[in-house]
């Protein structure tokens, strides 16, 4: 069994989200820097649980519907990563609850920072239904005077290849609902858990107090042309309209915002100070191994 050793003087961590995307981001990146980290999970029997408290992470039960469950889960911790997500049943009123509920039970357990990811724009007024709703979250977090930072990551690389782009005639295709010349922001997961453990573990490394994470910048054109060159094949980029989204109202109005230029206003001389190894687009896949399907 693979375990990580820390100081018993370090602070105490609590991760919400330790087995998803970013909250294991952030878990691994906690763990590598030698610290104590207790991961909020809702099974802790799960796969993903066992395999961080195999690393010597803290198992604790909690679920965000539950706050008295998450004020015990808390008790004892120094910092706390949080995060939420509108993609359940519950959608955007659902994500405005928990981070309600997590915000409030940092307070009333009185750990002592609060690092929240949220999303790129959040603060600016975006109409898109799920930055609103991390938006009211960061509101609520600044209104109960929490000391905090707040993680604003822009579109995720992992998005890219969620569906991944086609192998079509020989060659890399890539779709997306976004004119091929529309420049648009990218980070991997894996630097936003290591710019949250950065600022867990020294909250001043955020000046401010927030940062909006970037890693690379590239329009569709562009996008399509490091694909291809991480597969060695010729390229090409094909915008497609807004109606595959099929009447999502969150999607359509996210990638009409991406059109409204500035859209993402990531920082990335910030980002890479915080995290040196933050990755562009094709470090990244070259660091994933990712190869074309199909």
């Amino acid at each position: 069994m693979s375990t990580t050793s820390h100081s018993s003087d370090s602070p105490l961590v609590a991760v919400v989200g330790a087995t998803g995307q970013q909250g294991g981001a952030t878990a691994r990146a906690l763990l590598d820097a030698g610290a104590r980290v207790r991961a909020l999970v809702r099974d802790p029997d799960a796969a993903a649980a066992q395999a961080l408290a195999a690393r010597g992470v803290e198992l604790a039960r909690a679920d965000l519907r539950d706050p008295e469950s998450v004020r015990t889960a808390l008790r004892g911790a120094d910092r706390v990563f949080g995060m939420t997500t509108f993609a359940d049943a519950r959608g955007v009123d659902g994500e405005v609850q928990d981070g309600r509920a997590l915000a409030d039970a940092v307070a009333a357990v009185g750990a002592g920072h609060l690092v929240y990811s949220s999303v790129g724009g959040a603060e600016r007024h975006t109409g898109v239904p799920h930055f609103e709703s991390k938006r009211r979250v960061e509101e609520h977090i600044e209104a109960l005077g929490l000391p905090a930072t707040f993680l604003r990551p822009v579109f995720f690389m992992e998005n890219l290849t969620a569906q991944g782009p086609s192998v079509e005639d020989g060659g890399i295709v890539v779709r997306l609902p976004l004119p091929g010349d529309v420049p648009l922001q990218m980070v991997a997961v894996a630097d936003i858990g290591a710019a949250a453990a950065t600022a867990l573990l020294d909250p001043s490394r955020v000046p401010g107090g927030a940062i909006e994470l970037a890693g690379d910048e590239l329009t569709g054109d562009q996008v399509a042309q490091v694909f291809g060159a991480a597969a060695g094949l010729p390229a090409r980029y094909e915008a497609l309209p807004l109606a595959v989204l099929g009447g999502d109202e969150d999607m359509t109005a996210m990638f009409t915002w991406f059109t409204q230029r500035p859209a993402y206003q990531g920082d990335l001389a910030g980002t890479r100070a915080l995290v040196p190894s933050t990755h562009d687009l094709a470090g990244w896949l070259a660091d994933t191994g990712w190869t074309p399907a199909g």
